[in-house]
């Protein structure tokens, strides 16, 4: 395809952009205005430049580390990049995410990303939210020679050939992870080459050919547009400058070397070749090399001028608010298992907004391990209600992207041990999104499944994770105990627009009780008094809270008066409801199932022993599970979990 004057100019506009901004960067850093650290695209800017020359405004790209050349290829505003990377409150982000985070979601700029290779997911799931919506959008997601050695990038790869997905995987082989050179770390005749084992196209091209990447991505996207899939795309080109900007590193290439791709300097190279083609004159190249200079320089005035951002700015971007709900009037309903009461919400929802879709392992064609999605295939579709390969890190960050582009997912962890898989993109991505990106997008992901032990699954499938999730600020952890409040929760957290981890008790999952047939939901961060009393307060969580409930009845026949809650919700928790409670009572007892050691409960007790030490007239009592691993033998994992004997006794023992 021939492109028109106006299009080869705006290419070579955009490479001197990308290559004029980072070096002006560089400039900035050294004088002390760029702080922390910025990763150069010099040398590269044909990579950026010839790819999203290909793209409409409602296609997506995710970027990478390096990415300020991605940013810029989309249509990023310089000013606002320039302003974010001096921590301004003009920058895209506001100042909190700096220069390996620049997103603008106005842009489908889906954000570049700190962690290698972390983007690819997320772009999945940004290619499968435009499936879904039957748009012909695409997603191009860059990624280096060193994160193709990342194992979602496998992941992604397969999921996407396998749903044909509209995406293009875009590896920029500058031929160093930081200072390790690709040929040292990469088995295989090329990375293009890999896109055989899943079925789809591979193509390597020169990435310093700003012309040749255009074709081949144009090609891809083409193909994407028409629903056949997704395409590998492999750039080879050469970053000039070290890592990042900040690295004093040891030298790891020879002068030799970086002078031979110095000669293969893509703008030199397509200067030439319009200046050689009379597609344009040196003058008129003049012209517009002075354009991008006279916009950088106002960027830089306009980012000096920004002011800083301020701590209450900083807090505010942690969390989108909470859905506004109230709790029916009545609690009274039909019997119901928990599982049944989860399959009622999960329908209700999915029946109420069309965003909202269920994926993981197994859940489409039988329902689920435990049967919570049982049914809902038949009723909504495989579009809907989508069985995953075993791929826990790409499909849960799959689940991101799909939250990011106007999505409401919910997410199945089979056995929520496995959750250890998918940590970085909880942790890492859908966590800080909100927040790294200044606090205006919203990520509304639910991430479900069975914890806990007590039907004899062991060390890997047994354990109760609640307390790595309440330490990582951005995520909601919920974990309800009864029919009644897994259904009204499950509604709130997919209407929550923050990244809610649910957690169920698989021991649960058989327990009945009364469940309103009418959709309800419960407000976030409200306890639930499951018992009033007056001597004792006793703060259990889901499995321990029917055990709590059992202690407390035995203990009223001994004339003690235990008020038993439920918080339901870790994060936010209802630090009112509790305190009011161990203000009247004076003693507090905390009874869950996951290890003592750093447990949920130690928090709780750090958070009275701070607000309400000089109402407690007793030490603070912690019942928990032994500091081992769950064993398999039947007896070990009775004397592991705590008992209702145990509760019962911890209480006595404060009396």
């Amino acid at each position: 395809m021939k492109l028109s004057g106006e299009q080869l100019e705006s290419l070579y506009t955009t490479m001197v952009k990308i290559r004029r901004f980072d070096e002006k960067t560089t400039e900035l850093f050294n004088a002390g205005l760029v702080k922390g650290t910025a990763h150069s695209y010099v040398g590269e800017e044909a990579v950026a430049a010839g790819a999203c020359a290909n793209l409409r405004e409602g296609d997506y790209i995710v970027g990478t580390h390096r990415g300020h050349g991605h940013c810029i290829a989309k249509g990023a505003r310089v000013d606002r990049m320039m302003a974010e990377l001096m921590g301004r409150q003009d920058g895209y982000c506001r100042g909190l995410g700096g220069s390996m985070h620049i997103a603008a979601l106005d842009l489908n700029i889906l954000g570049c990303n700190g962690i290698v290779a972390a983007g690819l997911p997320i772009g999945t799931g940004a290619g499968l939210a435009a499936k879904l919506r039957g748009t012909d959008n695409v997603v191009v997601a860059f990624f280096g020679d060193g994160g193709a050695n990342q194992g979602v990038v496998h992941e992604a790869l397969n999921l996407a050939a396998v749903w044909k997905l509209p995406a293009i995987y875009l590896c920029e082989n500058n031929q160093y992870a930081l200072s390790t050179a690709t040929a040292r770390t990469t088995a295989g005749e090329s990375i293009a080459a890999r896109a055989a084992a899943y079925g789809i196209p591979g193509v390597r091209v020169d990435g310093n050919d700003v012309l040749a990447v255009y074709e081949a991505v144009r090609t891809a996207v083409a193909r994407a547009r028409k629903g056949e899939g997704p395409t590998l795309v492999e750039a080879v080109t050469y970053r000039w400058g070290g890592h990042s900007m900040r690295a004093n590193l040891p030298e790891y290439r020879t002068k030799e070397e970086e002078r031979e791709w110095m000669e293969r300097d893509p703008i030199a190279r397509f200067r030439n070749h319009l200046v050689d083609g009379k597609r344009a004159t040196p003058i008129r190249l003049k012209e517009l090399e002075e354009s991008v200079e006279l916009d950088l320089d106002r960027a830089v005035e306009f980012a000096k001028a920004s002011p800083e951002p301020t701590v209450e700015l900083m807090e505010s971007s942690v969390y989108a608010t909470h859905i506004q709900v109230s709790e029916p009037a009545t609690r009274a309903g039909r019997e119901l298992t928990m599982a049944e009461a989860l399959n009622e919400a999960l329908r209700g929802e999915m029946e109420r907004d069309a965003r909202v879709f269920v994926m993981g392992e197994d859940v489409s064609l039988i329902g689920g391990i435990f049967g919570v999605t049982r049914g809902l295939r038949e009723r909504f579709g495989e579009d809907r209600v989508r069985d995953t390969p075993i791929s826990e890190a790409t499909f849960v960050g799959a689940g991101v992207g799909a939250a990011i582009a106007g999505l409401r997912p919910v997410v199945e962890i089979q056995i929520f041990d496995f959750v250890a898989l998918t940590m970085d993109q909880l942790v890492n991505q859908a966590a800080k999104f909100r927040y790294m990106l200044g606090g205006r997008p919203t990520v509304p992901l639910v991430i479900r499944g069975p914890q806990g032990g007590g039907i004899r699954l062991a060390a890997q499938h047994s354990q109760s994770l609640e307390a790595w999730f309440v330490h990582v600020p951005g995520l909601v952890v919920v974990a309800p105990a009864t029919p009644y409040d897994a259904k009204g929760l499950l509604v709130s957290a997919i209407r929550d627009d923050n990244p809610v981890i649910f957690l169920e008790h698989k021991a649960l999952y058989a327990t009945k009780g009364a469940v309103p047939e009418a959709h309800y939901a419960i407000p976030l961060g409200k306890a639930d008094v499951k018992r009033a009393g007056k001597d004792v307060t006793l703060v259990a969580t889901q499995a321990m809270v029917s055990r709590a409930l059992a202690a407390a009845a035995d203990l009223e026949k001994e004339g003690v008066s235990v008020e038993v809650i439920d918080p339901r919700t870790l994060v936010p928790l209802d630090e009112a409801t509790i305190l009011t409670s161990v203000a009247k009572t004076g003693r507090l007892v905390i009874a869950h199932e996951a290890v003592k050691r750093g447990g949920w409960g130690a928090e709780l007790a750090a958070l009275v022993a701070e607000r309400a030490i000089d109402v407690l007239d007793a030490p603070i009592v912690r019942v928990a599970a032994r500091n081992v691993p769950m064993p398999y033998n039947d007896s070990l994992e009775r004397a592991t979990i705590p008992s209702q004997q145990d509760i019962a006794a911890a209480i006595r023992g404060l009396l």
